[in-house]
């Protein structure tokens, strides 16, 4: 192998993101074209026999466009990780890692950029949505059952991001300062477990630095600690476009740059002849990527369907999005009975949110709200309000400009503004219902943490809606529930005295709607327990200052 050729190895081949400019080293190769809005490739050398493998977000289900020009390839978009965290279920995340990995593997992708194991250090973090908890011992177990079922299909995994990455404010800059205690008991022990219990394929060096080290360059941590300490034996790569210094990455066992970029290359190469990278180094990462490579679908000749069993797949996804939520409140009014009339009031309602932005985001072919949900079940959704709000989200949704596919990416759009229910119609629906079925919903996503003020906390008129929807059932001597369909912690306790029950759904995925309604009807016991802690107050919260 001569020395371009290692270091090709070395550097990642660009993104070929339909809409947006080739980003990387040359044209879109034959396995960029495959799995087209693929996060990249890993650059093979074909007269060694050696192929090139796609990589693939996301933690939250395959995060990809269309592999060719006459249709849509959708994928499963899954309960998010901090949902499945809250089952406390390792088998039950296991078969969904699984589903997960049979549906990469008949797309022709060699590795999936998951799981997400960041702790939630600050309730209002931008991708905790994508992570599962608080706790590193939770957060360890549940990710290593998920790497076990995704690598037990035959596809990789690149867990990350390794470590520290708790913020999206300046994610890029941010120097994490901890002491040796904080980092081993907390941010470093999920990664340990995972390392130990499920042996990663590869593991993905995180933006931000620790202690004035930037992750990707750091020796002690991906060398000493990684390796030597815990004993893997896969490769590290970087996160897109992450890292500084080619060479320096290079010798702290940071195997490969992506996406990967031409100075790059030429960079190492230079290192070599120099004599500034000794190529014993080089070669030692060259030769735990071909390890791995070794054992891809790839490399043995897998003949990828293009078919996955996407309806198999949704069932998995909607028990195990029941199985894991919360029951937050009851006040005997749970579970209600099929065929019982409900209004359900908010604009969340008649659009729930699957999934949060970014590379947690998916293509998918649908997601069932919860109006969809409740008429399944065979509840009778009010139709007057059914109907209101219906007609008010497709009018406002009318009036928004297009979003490019860069924002739709990395930022959640702007809610429409909550359709104002008259007394009269509040009234009107409190007579005809048998309950009330409040939805909040709050996304979140790459790029930016969430606010404090109407976003942790309740809006104004969330807080309005919620006083005259009580006052108006609790008058008839009938009950109220909340659905929280939210990407991460909210204030509750201001108001859960007002209402009868509350459930947290968190974000469900693309059957959502229909687990809820399993949990609301008793199909389902909701057994799910909190993985990470609502606070009273932001200001509680330790790291609210910092």
């Amino acid at each position: 192998m001569t020395l371009e050729e290692k270091v090709s190895i070395l550097v990642g081949g660009g993104m070929n993101v339909p809409g947006m400019p080739m980003m990387g080293v040359g044209e879109p190769s034959e396995a960029q074209k495959r799995v087209r809005g693929a996060a990249g490739t890993i650059v093979g050398i074909p007269r060694l026999g050696i192929p090139s493998l796609v990589v693939c977000d996301g933690p939250a289900g395959i995060h990809a466009f269309n592999a060719g020009q006459s249709r849509l390839y959708y994928a499963t978009a899954w309960p998010i990780g901090t949902l499945l965290a809250s089952s406390w279920d390792t088998t039950l995340v296991k078969k969904v890692g699984t589903a997960f990995g049979n549906e990469a593997k008949e797309y022709g992708i060699d590795i999936l950029l998951a799981p997400g194991l960041n702790i939630h250090r600050n309730p209002l973090g931008g991708r905790n949505f994508e992570y599962y908890s608080e706790d590193p011992v939770i957060t360890g177990h549940i990710a290593a059952a998920m790497v076990n079922g995704i690598q037990g299909s035959g596809v990789g995994v690149s867990a990350k991001h390794f470590f520290a990455n708790n913020q999206e404010t300046n994610r890029n800059t941010v120097n994490t300062i901890a002491s040796e205690r904080a980092l081993r008991e907390i941010y470093l022990k999920g990664w340990e477990i995972v390392v130990k219990q499920s042996k990663p394929w590869t593991i993905m060096s995180s933006y931000n630095l620790v202690n004035g080290s930037h992750t990707a360059e750091n020796k002690e941590l991906l060398t000493t600690i990684l390796r030597n300490e815990w004993g893997y034996k896969g490769f590290v790569m970087t996160d897109w476009f992450g890292g500084r210094d080619a060479v320096a990455m290079m010798k702290a066992g940071n195997n490969l740059l992506m996406p990967g970029l031409p100075t790059q290359k030429q960079a190492i190469v230079d290192a070599v002849k120099g004599g500034q990278l000794d190529v014993k180094v080089l070669d030692q990462n060259v030769a735990d990527i071909l390890t791995i490579i070794l054992q891809s679908p790839s490399y043995k000749g897998y003949k990828y369907s293009d078919q996955p069993n996407l309806k198999n797949n949704a069932q998995i996804a909607r028990a195990a999005a029941a199985e894991s939520m919360v029951l937050l409140k009851n006040n005997n009014v749970l579970p209600i009975a099929v065929q019982s009339s409900v209004a359900l009031i908010a604009n969340n309602g008649y659009e729930l949110i699957a999934g949060g932005t970014g590379s947690g985001d998916v293509t998918k072919m649908y997601t069932v709200s919860l109006a969809e949900g409740l008429f399944r079940a065979g509840f009778v959704v009010h139709p007057e309000l059914y109907l209101n709000y219906t007609v008010h989200l497709q009018t406002e949704s009318a009036k928004r400009p297009k979003r490019s596919m860069m924002e739709e990416l990395m930022s959640p759009a702007e809610p429409i503004e909550e359709y104002t229910l008259s007394p009269e119609q509040l009234a009107k629906a409190a007579t005809a219902s048998d309950h009330a079925i409040i939805s909040i919903g709050r996304n979140a996503g790459e790029g930016s943490d969430r606010k404090v003020e109407g976003n942790f906390t309740l809006k104004e008129n969330e807080k309005v809606l919620i006083k005259n929807v009580a006052a108006a059932f609790h008058a008839r001597n009938k009950k109220v529930i909340v659905v929280l369909n939210i990407a991460g912690p909210m204030e509750v306790v201001s108001w859960r005295d007002e209402v009868d029950a509350i459930v947290l759904a968190w974000q469900p995925g693309l059957e959502g709607g229909n687990a809820i309604a399993d949990i609301l009807s008793g199909k389902v016991n909701p057994s799910g327990k909190l993985a990470t802690t609502f606070p009273i107050a932001y200001a509680d919260e330790p790291t609210a200052k910092n």
